[in-house]
C-alpha cells in the first residue's frame, strides 16, 4: 500500500521524537511518503494532490482537528467518490482531537497509531457522512467557497469564542481548556445579541424559526471534550445520519447558566433542553440567515463573519480507517 502521511509540526501534543517513532511504525507496514506542512492550507493542498493521484490509497493526518479538516477538504475538492478517493486515517496530535475521539480512537498518538495499524491489518473501515457549508445563493455571501466539516460548525456565540481563543494563541497563549472557559465568559459579557437573536433557520417545507441567538451544527456526538469529559450538544448526532442542530433563542444570565450546566452534565441520552432550546435531528438541507454579520466556525477553525450560510448533510462522503 502506498500512503501519504501529512504531519503538522505544530501539533501541540506530539514531540519531534514521538513523531519519528510514529513515522517509523507506519513505514514498517506500508510504502510511506511523509510531508510536513509549512503553511496554513498546506494540508488541504496535499490532500487534493492525493485525491487526484492514481496510486495513493491512504492519507494519514497527524495533527489536530484543523489538520484533519484541511486534509478532508483537499480530498473532497472534486466531491465525494468512495470508489476512487484514498481512505483517511487520523493520528491525534492536537489539544482536543474531537474527530479522532468520535471515531473511537485513543487520544494518545502512540496508542492511536497501534490501533490504526491493527485496523489496516484487519481491513476495518467505515463510510462516514460529513457536513458541507456554503454561501447562500442570492445573498451577499453567495460567492463564499463551500467547505466541508467533520464534526461541527457554529454561527454566532461559539464561533465568537473560538475567534477569541485564536487571538490569544496568536499572542503566545497555550491552547488549554482554561483558556477556552475564560473566553466563553468574555464572549458572554460582550455578546450584543444574547437577548434579541438575529438568526433565522430555514429548511424546505417547514416554517422558519426566527430570533435565534446561537446555533451549533453537529455531525457527530460528542460535540467537544473538556479534558476527558465528553460534551453532548446533540446526543443523537451521528456520522451515519444528516446534521443535527442545537439553537438557543435566549441567553440571559439565568438561562445561560442553566444551559451551560446542562452541557457540562450532558450524556448520550440527554443534551440541553428547555423552552429556549431548539433541537433538530438528521437534517439534510437548511440555511441560517442573520440580520447582522456573525462569526462562523467549522471544526474549531474561525472563518470570519457571515450573514447567510447553507448547510448540507452528505452521507457516505468518505472512507475512514477505524
Amino acid at each position: 500500500m502506498r500512503a501519504l502521511l501529512v504531519v503538522n509540526p505544530a501539533a501541540t501534543t506530539t514531540s519531534a521524537r514521538t513523531r519519528d517513532v510514529l513515522i517509523h511504525a507506519l513505514a514498517s507496514e506500508m510504502k510511506l511518503e511523509v510531508v510536513t506542512t509549512e503553511y496554513r492550507g498546506h494540508a488541504r493542498d496535499l490532500g487534493r494532490q492525493a485525491g487526484e493521484s492514481d496510486d495513493i490509497e491512504l492519507v494519514v493526518a497527524l495533527g489536530g482537528d484543523g489538520t484533519v479538516n484541511e486534509v478532508v477538504n483537499g480530498l473532497l475538492h472534486n466531491g465525494p467518490d468512495l470508489d476512487r478517493l484514498p481512505r483517511l486515517a487520523v493520528v491525534p496530535g492536537g489539544s482536543t482531537n474531537v474527530f479522532a475521539r468520535a471515531l473511537g480512537l485513543p487520544n494518545d498518538a502512540v496508542e492511536a497509531t497501534g490501533a490504526l495499524l491493527d485496523a489496516l491489518r484487519e481491513d476495518r473501515e467505515r463510510a462516514i457522512g460529513l457536513g458541507l457549508a456554503a454561501g447562500t445563493p442570492g445573498t451577499e455571501d453567495e460567492a463564499v467557497p463551500s467547505r466541508w466539516f467533520t464534526f461541527c460548525a457554529g454561527l454566532g456565540f461559539d464561533a465568537g469564542v473560538i475567534g477569541r481563543v485564536e487571538q490569544q494563541r496568536e499572542r503566545g497563549k497555550r491552547s488549554t481548556h482554561a483558556l477556552y472557559l475564560r473566553q466563553v465568559a468574555r464572549q458572554f459579557l460582550d455578546e450584543p445579541h444574547r437577548r434579541h437573536g438575529t438568526i433565522t433557520l430555514e429548511q424546505p417545507g417547514q416554517d422558519p424559526v426566527t430570533d435565534l441567538v446561537m446555533s451549533i451544527i453537529c455531525n457527530t456526538s460528542p460535540w467537544t471534550f473538556l479534558g476527558n469529559r465528553p460534551v453532548y450538544a446533540s446526543p443523537k448526532a451521528s456520522f451515519d445520519t444528516g446534521l443535527d442542530v442545537l439553537a438557543l433563542n435566549r441567553m440571559s444570565t439565568t438561562s445561560s447558566a442553566r444551559y451551560a450546566t446542562q452541557l457540562l452534565t450532558s450524556s448520550p441520552e440527554r443534551g440541553p433542553h428547555g423552552k429556549h432550546a431548539l433541537s433538530l435531528h438528521d437534517l439534510t438541507d437548511f440555511t441560517l440567515h442573520s440580520k447582522a454579520p456573525l462569526p462562523l466556525q467549522m471544526d474549531g477553525d474561525h472563518l470570519g463573519l457571515r450573514t447567510s450560510v447553507t448547510f448540507t448533510g452528505v452521507r457516505r462522503a468518505l472512507r475512514v480507517i477505524v
